[in-house]
């Protein structure tokens, strides 16, 4: 029996849901200080830089069928991909808890029931999803993306054909800055999109338009949000659904964008779950991931997300750019070391020159050029253990779990009882 696999359109529509975003909403309202042209030329360029990454990163895993931590392997070693498993664990959860928040935040102002009735709510509905599985959602998720689709639409006319004479721009907000939230979130993405490509009929067209479809989307929602706050003078997303005078409606797009986005994260974090112990269930992980979610979000505020987006960027910005180097350019694999140290060295480096290039406004923001110098570095150290025989034959100093080769012993020649002797 043939393993059921996801259409092109199945996965258009899981990036729609993805793109369709509360928290892609509050983003944009922060980027409201530099004006509308200055900041939709900024949503457009680091989606752009983004979605590139979130392209290369998905081909991937769907060329060689592997989960994105899975395929983390191939450049950092069976051990040294724990690291990152781990890692990534870690920031689904905080984005589980996160987006739970936001949406029972904004959901609360729309409907006042209190904000951890609505927590619990979105929790038991990204469990519900979580059940019926990333491959039988199919007309699940088909009628849920129109319905957000047409409420999106809605809220989009309303917001930006009410006018408004808008708020001046100000020195707030650099418009690298603003890239860098832009590429943010895309980049959030990157250790979890081989998780959907690795299922696609057809991985590589899959790839492309879960690339495209989450970039438009994405954009659409920035340009919500920032609209939105220029127009209306409002950033809270529940004030901004009811000056538009959207009730039902409103609460309809925060509760099902909040569902169908952090479905992703929970369930993906059970996947990455796997690469750490490989005897989890990585559904059964993911329902731990939401109800921890869910009672992270009715306990603690999490107001600001911008320090969290910065940080989840000098993570993994660096690791996807090793990843590139390692299987488009080198076209080399180390999933069969144990811990490859090289590239490991290098990402700290990636790491810590994405932190200083925080404290420089660069027009490309920090993603772009910090990924370019992790690429240059990797193909110059790579190239030279592979043009160096020893590293070839004995690759133990840079594989911890490495044996040390066995020196074969030559065969003494029999004698011949002479001068041989």
């Amino acid at each position: 029996m043939s393993e059921k696999r996801t259409s092109l359109w199945e996965n258009g529509l899981i990036w729609f849901g993805a793109g369709v975003s509360i928290a892609e909403i509050l983003t944009g309202t922060y980027l409201a200080p530099l004006g509308f042209e200055k900041g939709l030329m900024a949503i457009i360029l680091g989606h752009l830089i983004g979605c590139l990454m979130l392209f290369c990163a998905g081909i991937i895993g769907g060329k060689v069928r592997k989960s994105a931590m899975e395929t983390v392997k191939m450049s950092f070693g069976q051990k040294g991909s724990i690291l990152f498993a781990v890692l990534n664990v870690l920031q689904l959860v905080g984005w589980t808890a996160i987006m739970i928040y936001d949406g029972a935040l904004a959901a609360d102002g729309v409907m006042h029931t209190g904000r951890w009735i609505w927590c619990l709510v979105i929790g038991v509905l990204i469990i519900l999803w979580i059940v019926i599985g990333i491959t039988n959602l199919g007309k699940i998720n088909t009628v849920a993306m129109a319905a957000l689709f047409l409420l999106s639409l809605i809220l989009s006319k309303v917001i930006f054909a009410g006018g408004g004479a808008g708020a001046p721009s100000d020195d707030s907000m650099t418009f690298g800055a603003a890239v860098e939230l832009a590429v943010a979130m895309p980049l959030s993405w990157l250790p979890l999109i081989s998780d959907y490509t690795r299922e696609a009929k057809e991985p590589v067209k899959a790839t492309a338009i879960s690339a495209v479809v989450y970039g438009i989307v994405s954009c659409w929602m920035y340009v919500i949000g920032m609209g939105a706050a220029i127009i209306t003078g409002e950033y809270d997303i529940a004030q901004i659904m009811l000056k538009a005078g959207l009730g039902i409606a409103g609460l309809l797009i925060i509760v099902f964008s909040t569902v169908t986005t952090t479905f992703l994260d929970a369930y993906s974090a059970g996947i990455s779950s796997e690469t750490v112990v490989s005897k989890w269930n990585g559904k059964h992980v993911a329902i731990v991931v939401t109800v921890i979610g869910t009672i992270a979000a009715i306990v603690y505020p999490m107001d600001n997300i911008t320090d969290f987006l910065y940080l989840i960027g000098s993570v993994f910005a660096p690791m996807i750019a090793i990843q590139i180097a390692d299987f488009f350019l080198l076209k080399r694999d180390k999933s069969s070391l144990a811990v490859h140290i090289p590239n490991l060295i290098i990402w700290v480096i990636g790491f810590v020159v994405y932190r200083i290039l925080m404290n420089i406004d660069m027009p490309l923001g920090n993603t772009l050029p910090d990924m370019v110098i992790t690429i240059v570095i990797c193909l110059i150290v790579g190239n030279y253990l592979g043009n160096n025989r020893r590293f070839d034959i004995d690759p133990t100093w840079y594989d911890l779990g490495a044996e040390s080769p066995k020196k074969e012993e030559k065969e003494t020649p029999p004698s011949c009882g002479c001068c041989c002797g």
